[in-house]
């Protein structure tokens, strides 16, 4: 039988680190408003000349160098993101391009915004357990700096931009046990850019009812830990590490709360990047495993909720 194991991943974050004091200029709010309320210290914000296929491009180099592979052996590309470089093509093929893949590797782009990278890994995990393909590289990469009204406190302070990338291939062993999706449109106000390409709009920017988002967020992901780990044979015990998506550090403590684990089993990098959309969850899983605390065998869970609502959940053996 096939599976999808990570061999590899990577991360990249924009040079400009902008702190909760330099906020403090721009809206009324400070510094301990900011980590009291998020657990945010400071955000990365991309240059003016930077681009997300480019901040993908960083983070897929790491990942392929972890993974010791050559570039040419990837035959599946899949970029979540919400911050597209263009209309089309995708950011995947530009990504492909930089990467000078010329293998005629399927590429295209996932749009489930926080969940985003979730949901392409799922998508990778089938094309592999299926035979179809044997290395995929999978990308998380939002620039939401590019979307932000830096008027609206509700927002501004949240948000940062990255890239986060894994790649997996295939194995005789399982790697990833089981992925779960789910969305409900109906949710689709309370986080929107409430701007598209059929439905312009003078507001182009992330809009966010907090407490709406918040109850939700608690809620989903408390239920969605029984329902993966339903039928694997694995308990709530068993996981080593949560790697969820890094929004808010009180959503998270609630959840881990929820789950009777302890925060040191939980990789958090929520107070140094802000929530990077996509991106989070695979700089969260980069940072755990270059610093050690996450190693070979360990049992991983990873969850996220984003606009639409959509939100979903894997469950992997590092």
């Amino acid at each position: 039988m096939n599976y999808a194991r990570v061999i590899g991943c990577g991360g990249y974050l924009p040079e400009r680190v902008m702190p909760n004091s330099e906020l403090e200029d721009l809206v009324d709010t400070s510094d301990d408003w900011i980590r009291t309320r998020t657990g945010i210290r400071q955000r990365h914000i991309a240059r003016e000349d930077e681009t997300t296929s480019e901040m993908a491009c960083n983070a897929a180099l790491g990942a392929i160098d972890m993974a010791g592979i050559e570039a040419g052996s990837i035959d599946l590309i899949i970029v979540a993101t919400s911050t597209p470089d263009l209309i089309y093509p995708s950011t995947a093929c530009l990504l492909q391009k930089r990467l000078g893949i010329r293998n005629g590797a399927a590429a295209f782009d996932v749009q489930a915004v926080c969940s985003g990278f979730i949901y392409a890994l799922s998508i990778a995990d089938q094309f592999i357990r299926s035979g179809t393909m044997r290395r995929a590289l999978v990308i998380g990469a939002d620039m939401n700096s590019r979307i932000l009204d830096w008027t609206d406190r509700t927002t501004c302070v949240l948000f940062g931009d990255g890239a986060g990338a894994v790649i997996l291939g295939r194995s005789d062993e399982p790697g990833i046990y089981k992925t779960l999706l789910h969305a409900d449109g109906s949710y689709s106000e309370h986080l929107q850019v409430p701007s598209g390409v059929s439905n312009p709009t003078a507001d182009p920017y992330i809009r966010m009812h907090g407490n709406e988002v918040f109850r939700f967020a608690v809620q989903a992901m408390d239920e969605i830990v029984d329902e993966t780990l339903a039928d694997t044979g694995f308990t709530r015990k068993d996981i080593n590490w949560l790697v969820p998506h890094q929004a808010n550090l009180r959503i998270i403590s609630a959840t881990v709360k929820k789950l009777g684990m302890s925060m040191d089993d939980v990789i958090l990098t929520v107070a140094e990047h802000g929530n990077t959309s996509a991106a989070s969850i695979p700089l969260a899983l980069n940072t755990g495993v270059r610093d050690g605390r996450i190693r070979q065998g360990d049992t991983l869970f990873m969850e996220a909720v984003g606009g639409g609502f959509t939100w979903g959940s894997a469950l992997i053996r590092y």
